[in-house]
């Protein structure tokens, strides 16, 4: 992946876990548009385990939930349907862990907007590895009001 990330573009000085740049013990993933989704490639380290060689469940549960909601912030931005600050928030998401991720190499996260309106969006989210889907997410994603924690930034 080359270019600019969108948490470069959007949450420069984020501090989120999973997403901000910011944040040098969290994950830092980087999300790229390719076509109608969002993709994302992530190197796990051994720390990253939940039993030897095989990514924790938590740590695919952030991947997926930080890479989709960022597909929400996206695509509202896009759409051009919220005026000031946007930032979004993960309402709900359900992971389904398909079968274990083994951490010898990059993964990839796939995000893609099902439905968007006003101001709540819906994406639907894969992690690869290896070539195999090992697991998936669907999500809903809020724009935040003003007075919220998260209005002014991640």
């Amino acid at each position: 992946m080359s270019g600019e990330s969108l948490q470069d573009r959007y949450t420069p000085k984020g501090t989120c876990f999973g997403c901000g740049p910011t944040n040098t013990q969290g994950l830092r993933i980087k999300s790229f548009e390719a076509g109608d989704e969002l993709v994302c490639e992530w190197t796990p380290q051994k720390h990253h385990e939940a039993y030897p060689g095989i990514l924790s469940g938590g740590i695919c549960g952030t991947l997926l939930d930080c890479h989709s909601n960022m597909a929400a912030a996206h695509c509202l931005r896009t759409e051009g349907e919220i005026d000031g600050p946007l930032f979004t928030v993960t309402a709900e998401f359900h992971v389904k862990l398909l079968r274990p991720t083994p951490i010898d190499g990059p993964v990839t996260i796939r995000a893609r907007v099902v439905e968007s309106s006003g101001r709540k969006v819906l994406v639907d989210a894969s992690l690869e590895a290896n070539g195999s889907v090992t697991a998936t997410c669907h999500g809903v994603f809020v724009a935040v009001r003003e007075g919220h924690p998260a209005y002014h930034g991640w």
